[in-house]
Order: structure tokens, then sequence, then C-alpha cells
């Protein structure tokens, strides 16, 4: 029985750590998928800021053409009043160059408000685009990493599957079945200790009659709480063989 016991325990690392690798192998690719996401939501905002920038530049031409058209009209307006034969007609001349010239200083005032909004916007980009090199360089080493780490952990998690296999066939089949279907009904986790008396699990204080039974070693004994296995005795005795095998498996 003891034998039984021991390999029970020892199953139960076993288990305990396909069930761990198993949820990271799932976990470090949402990891992976995370860090991607987040360094394209900065690419992305960099192309924003490097279009509104190209916008911004391409108003600024587009105003400074406006300035040379309403120069120009001044100038011709200028050689026009020159030649006015009535005071109408020069008032009129006047009353062109008057609007000409303040449109230019509205186009110049809009002017000013896009040179401060492009040196925010180019500085903006400048930072961006050294901050999203850095980031890149992480994210690639970081992913390299993360598959590295996933072969590792699937390498070990097939040794260790075939080595739960190997465990499990030396098991009476009805243990085995009682050890199943405690460790599917308690999340995985099969096995408690004594601990003053107590259920390691549940924490549930044994009858003394209980715990007289349990001392006696010759059958498995089962938490009347919680229903799992109880060991007693054999906490500090080393497995029976490696739980991992050759895997590496802790």
């Amino acid at each position: 029985m003891q034998h039984d016991l021991r390999l029970i325990r020892d199953l139960q690392v076993v288990d305990d750590r396909i069930r761990e690798l198993a949820q990271e192998i799932e976990r470090l690719p949402q990891h992976v998928a995370a860090i991607e996401t987040k360094l394209d939501s900065h690419k992305k905002q960099l192309e924003a800021d490097q279009a509104a920038l190209a916008e911004n530049r391409k108003t600024h031409r587009q105003y400074e053409q406006q300035i040379s058209t309403f120069r120009d009209k001044i100038s011709k307006l200028n050689g026009q009043i020159s030649e006015a034969k009535t005071n109408e007609q020069y008032r009129a001349f006047q009353h062109e160059i008057d609007f000409a010239q303040a449109e230019i200083r509205k186009v110049e005032d809009r002017i000013l408000d896009l040179m401060v909004e492009a040196e925010t916007l180019d500085n903006n980009v400048k930072r961006a685009e050294v901050a999203l090199k850095e980031e890149s360089r992480e994210v690639e080493k970081e992913v390299a990493v993360t598959k590295q780490r996933v072969a590792r952990d699937r390498a070990e998690l097939a040794a260790a599957a075939a080595r739960r296999d190997e465990m499990a066939a030396g098991l009476p089949a009805s243990l085995l079945r009682t050890y199943e279907g405690v460790r599917r009904a308690r999340n995985g986790v099969a096995i408690a200790h004594v601990v003053d008396a107590r259920c390691s699990a549940c924490n549930v204080m044994f009858r003394p009659h209980f715990l007289q039974m349990l001392h006696r070693n010759d059958k498995v004994m089962a938490c009347e709480s919680c229903s799992r296995i109880i060991l007693h005795g054999i906490d500090d005795e080393p497995p029976l063989e490696d739980p991992a095998g050759d895997s590496g498996v802790a």
C-alpha cells in the first residue's frame, strides 16, 4: 500500500508539471500577441503623426502659394492705381490692395499656427521613430525567446506525458480510477496531507477514528469532506523513481 501511495504522490507531481507546461504553452503565444499588438498600435500612431506632419507641410505650401498670388495681385494693382483717372477708380484699386494685404495677414497667422503645430508633430515623429526602432528590436528578441521556450515546453510536455502513462500503468486500476476521478473533480489536485489532524486541502478536522485507521497504512484513505486521497507517513520519503524520468520535469 505504501508503494502505491508513493506512486500516487509521484504521479501527482508529474500531473502538476503537465498542467503548468500546458498553461505556459497557452500563455506564451498570448504574451507575444499582446506585445505585438502594442507595437502595432505604436506604429499606427507614428504613421498618423507622419501623415499629419505631411498634411501640415502641404497646407503650409498652399498658404505660401496663396500669399504669392495675393502679392502678385497687389503688384499689378499698384501699377494700375498709378493710372487711375478718377478718385473713384483710385479708391477701388486701393480697396482691392487693402483687401489683399488683409488676406495676406490672415494667411500669415494661419502659417504661424501651422509652424507651431509642425514643430510639435516633428518632435513627436522623431521621438517615436527612435522609440519604435528600440521597441521593434525588443519585441523581435522576445518573440524569438518565446518561440524557443514554447518548443522546450512542448518537448518536456511530451516526455512528461509519456512518463505519466508509464506511472499510471503501474497503479492498480481501481486506485487509478479513484485518483483520476478526484483529480477531475478537484481542479487537478487529487491528494492531500495530514497537517495538525486536518486535511491540508480543505482544512477539515479528521475524526480520531479516521486518524487511527490512517496510521495503520493498510488501505487508501480519502478525506471525508473533499474526497482527496490522504497521504500520511511518506511525505519525506524520496520518489520511487525520478518522476521526471529523463525529461527534466520538476
